[in-house]
């Protein structure tokens, strides 16, 4: 099993995933990146020894392309450095082929992320009431929502899973958390050992793969 490690790190909104990426990351910015879900591809700025090309059906994405209905990612195999695909996979039915082609478009690295459900969940299920993102019965169909729901543990199992499907090498497998008081963190760690303290309290896990 990979090392699992933990950083201290809060988004307050979606821009600022990317950002953090780009500084924790940086070494992996510095050839042709391909950003796939790029939404408003605040990456593009951060790629600035390199070629950046962003896939999405917003506005901002230099390559229009629908990662549910459209099919492959219309790349040849190996084609880009690294390959990014942060918080994406989880909204869309097909996320199993995606990810094979976000590794078959890859000719480096890999650098992927999902969100812990269980954390989003917790405290609404806990106090019976409110809701929690990309979940719910609206009353219109929404434009974005979740497909799956999982906890930190089973994201782990799957990203390691298709490191030894796909043959490649986890170089970092990260756990981040809110930032909290110290003797919070000790107390829940205490309360919640183990896999249920990462399923209650992260939110997010970060994988850097390369290819073997």
């Amino acid at each position: 099993m990979t090392v699992l490690h933990h950083e201290l790190v809060a988004f307050a909104s979606r821009q600022d995933r990317p950002r953090w990426l780009s500084g924790r990351f940086a070494d992996l910015l510095e050839g042709s990146v391909l950003d796939v879900g790029c939404d408003a591809a605040v990456l593009r700025d951060h790629v600035t020894r390199g070629h950046y090309v962003g896939v999405d059906r917003s506005s901002a994405a230099d390559v229009k392309h629908d990662l549910q209905s459209g099919g492959a990612l219309p790349f040849a195999d190996r084609s880009f450095d690294t390959v990014i695909c942060t918080d994406v996979l989880e909204h869309l039915d097909n996320l199993h082929a995606i990810f094979a082609e976000l590794v078959r478009v890859s000719a480096r690295h890999v650098l992927v992320s999902l969100p812990n459900n269980w954390n989003a969940a917790r405290l609404p299920l806990r106090r019976g009431r409110g809701s929690f993102k990309h979940y719910g019965l609206p009353l219109d169909p929404p434009e974005d929502r979740h497909r799956w729901f999982f906890s930190l543990i089973e994201a782990r199992e799957f990203l390691e899973g298709q490191a030894e499907r796909q043959g490649l090498v986890i170089r970092e497998l990260i756990a981040l958390e809110k930032p909290r008081r110290r003797a919070l963190v000790l107390l829940r760690r205490l309360l919640h050992p183990g896999p249920r303290y990462l399923n209650l309290f992260s939110h997010t896990l970060v994988c850097h793969y390369e290819r073997g």
